[in-house]
């Protein structure tokens, strides 16, 4: 495996957990950067490499530069990055933004581990999907070198096959984990816990491997069980956005089940 030097513009969740996934594999992080030093140094000093808040101070050729920040920050960071460094190859790990944000610099693609991530919990990139697209031979050579170096899930996707990628994960983790907080607080408001929960979610979430997911619902709204539905729904009585969530959820979900029931 080719070793290579990179700079990781970005210190957030993803940009930890990948600097430290890439070192593991041999990589060098040559640099740090974000928009605070105290960020840019935290990171360094846990990849023993250098920390910068100021683009200027970072070097002007590397074998990548991974770009990991908040999306909107995109646009007007990549020109101010890219000035003197024309050729080199970069890459964003965005899941919702297009290759096309680089404008015109002709090495650039994308990076993108469809994972949610934490600094404080290490995750296993091997198990971890990586969507990867470049603009060149080059830029695409890279983000595979890299993204096989950890991962043995890599596979290349257009940039529009990569906004559904994104929008699917928002379902299956984002509005899930939301509704995990709203069982958290229904239960805790009247003196239970939500670890009485985590069976639950351990099945559920294992059941999905084997089962399609909409095989595997069940509950009051599949068999459309008016009865209990309505009475919890009065339980939400005091909770009128709970109540709305509840109702939409519900009708998805019946909506879907008897869509399949029509097909068979």
């Amino acid at each position: 495996m080719q070793q290579m030097d990179i700079v990781m513009v970005g210190a957030g969740r993803l940009a930890t957990q990948l600097s430290e996934a890439l070192q593991r594999q041999g990589h060098r992080i040559v640099c740090v950067y974000s928009r605070t030093m105290t960020s840019a140094k935290g990171l360094g000093i846990r990849l023993d490499t250098g920390g910068t808040n100021e683009l200027d101070m970072l070097p002007r050729q590397a074998d990548a530069f991974i770009l990991s920040v908040k999306d909107d920050v995109l646009p007007e960071l990549i020109p101010r990055l890219a000035k003197g460094r024309e050729q080199c190859v970069m890459l964003h790990t965005a899941g919702s933004v297009p290759m096309s944000v680089f404008g015109s610099l002709p090495n650039v693609g994308v990076l993108y581990p469809m994972q949610t991530f934490s600094k404080e919990r290490d995750v296993d990139f091997s198990t971890i999907p990586i969507y990867i697209e470049g603009s060149s031979r080059q830029a695409l050579s890279v983000a595979k070198a890299l993204a096989q170096s950890v991962s043995n899930k890599v596979e290349e996707v257009s940039s529009e096959q990569r906004r559904y990628l994104h929008l699917a994960a928002v379902f299956a983790c984002n509005f899930t984990n939301h509704c995990y907080a709203l069982a958290a607080e229904l239960l805790e408001a009247h003196g239970l816990k939500f670890e009485a929960m985590l069976p639950l979610i351990a099945e559920t979430a294992e059941k999905v491997r084997t089962i399609a997911p909409r095989h595997a619902q069940t509950g009051p709204a599949v068999r459309y069980d008016e009865q209990v539905m309505k009475a919890q729904l009065d339980l939400l009585s005091s909770q009128p956005s709970m109540q709305e969530v509840y109702a939409l959820m519900s009708r998805s979900i019946h909506e879907l089940a008897t869509r399949d029931a029509a097909k068979s």
